[in-house]
């Protein structure tokens, strides 16, 4: 872009012209000259030049001869179509061809030329309607494209972050999920609650490793089968062999694995009972502040499949407090400092230096002030539950 003498923007614009006649040629870039156009023209003789051309630096207007050396008709459209989708191409006809300038804007042409009737102002308004109409085109496209991925992230948050199943308990339940960008699709980390007649709430949190539709699709199969073998009757290592098997059978050739954290919550025993496949540990909030639990490790699923020995570790619960199961994706973001991130020290940290509020209130300005800290410098999804009891 650049300044005219009136203030005003002038667009300079890089058109190809693609013609093997150089009398033709000729003449197109006279018309151009006449046209007052700030424009910028290459000229190729033949369709491999172009592809050439348009692979080292995109352009803004294709001018194209129908009848190549080694292309013709429609077929030369459909080609540079699939080369420049988001160019501007403009056909030119010949006189004797009444049809083919209507074949060519069918097969993807933004409009067309018949050589001998062309004039400076013609060829000005065709160009500047034909780059218009393509970026009209582009930003459509650009637009409905968000719109799937929107449409495809609401589909797949239904899977990974189902309602929770609960009886009638005083345990409240949070939970929070943030894709790592505000345009990403989501990822693979999933959590769910199911609480059974006899008072067991049973929690899992985990987390697919990678992004994009295969890992959340994953995530989908792994909490699916999750809630189906807890209401089946199935608990722990029992249960983390099965859901491993199905990670085996649903990533097919991908290298992805998964890790995850299993809890089982008695309120009358006052008992939490934990397994970790390759997951990090709860935290564990009372009234004189908030620690990381002590847990027993076990490999993730998928990374040794018939090799895992996950073994529980009980740890009994305080009356009154809160237990928060997470994924990374809240602790290896950046901790304000260069190139410090944050762990679970800072995590704690974090935490204490709040100021206390509900549990939603409180998720969310942690999650704010982890986020601002990280300012951006490192993308993970992002999911948190929180289970808050008060037995007096």
């Amino acid at each position: 872009m650049t300044e005219t003498q009136a203030g005003t923007v002038a667009t300079s614009y890089r058109i190809l012209l693609v013609e093997d006649d150089a009398g033709d040629a000729l003449i197109v870039e006279e018309l151009l000259e006449d046209t007052g156009l700030r424009f910028e023209l290459i000229t190729r003789t033949t369709l491999d030049d172009a592809r050439t051309e348009l692979i080292r630096r995109p352009v803004d207007c294709i001018l194209l001869d129908l009848h190549l050396p080694d292309i013709s008709g429609t077929k030369a459209v459909t080609t540079v179509r699939e080369l420049a989708p988001h160019t501007a191409v403009i056909v030119l006809t010949g006189l004797s061809e009444a049809q083919a300038g209507t074949d060519a804007m069918a097969a993807g042409a933004q409009d067309y030329l018949v050589k001998g009737k062309v004039d400076a102002d013609l060829l000005l308004r065709t160009v500047r309607y034909a780059i218009y109409r393509s970026e009209t085109e582009r930003v459509s496209a650009e637009a409905q494209a968000v719109r799937l991925r929107a449409e495809e992230n609401a589909r797949l948050e239904r899977g990974l972050l189902p309602q929770p199943i609960l009886g009638t308990s005083a345990i409240a339940v949070t939970t929070r999920y943030l894709p790592g960008a505000k345009s990403a699709l989501l990822g693979g980390d999933f959590l769910d609650v199911v609480e059974e007649e006899n008072g067991l709430l049973h929690a899992v949190v985990g987390d697919v490793s990678g992004h994009g539709p295969d890992a959340a699709a994953l995530g989908v199969c792994l909490r699916i089968a999750w809630r189906s073998l807890v209401l089946g009757g199935h608990r722990g290592t029992e249960l983390l062999h099965l859901m491993e098997r199905l990670l085996v059978a649903e990533r097919g050739s991908l290298p992805l694995f998964a890790t995850c954290a299993l809890l089982t919550l008695d309120q009358n025993a006052r008992t939490a009972t934990l397994h970790l496949a390759g997951h990090h540990e709860p935290l564990l909030t009372t009234g004189q502040g908030t620690q990381e639990l002590r847990a027993t490790h076990g490999i993730a699923l998928g990374v040794a499949p018939q090799l895992g020995n996950w073994q529980p570790t009980v740890i009994p619960l305080p009356r009154s407090g809160a237990l928060t199961l997470y994924t990374d994706g809240l602790t290896e973001g950046h901790n304000g400092s260069t190139p410090g991130r944050l762990e679970v020290g800072g995590l704690l940290d974090l935490i204490e230096s709040l100021p206390p509020a509900d549990p939603a209130a409180f998720l969310d300005r942690l999650i704010e002030e982890a986020q601002t800290l990280n300012a951006g410098r490192h993308t993970d999804d992002l999911a948190v539950l929180r289970l808050d009891w008060d037995s007096a």
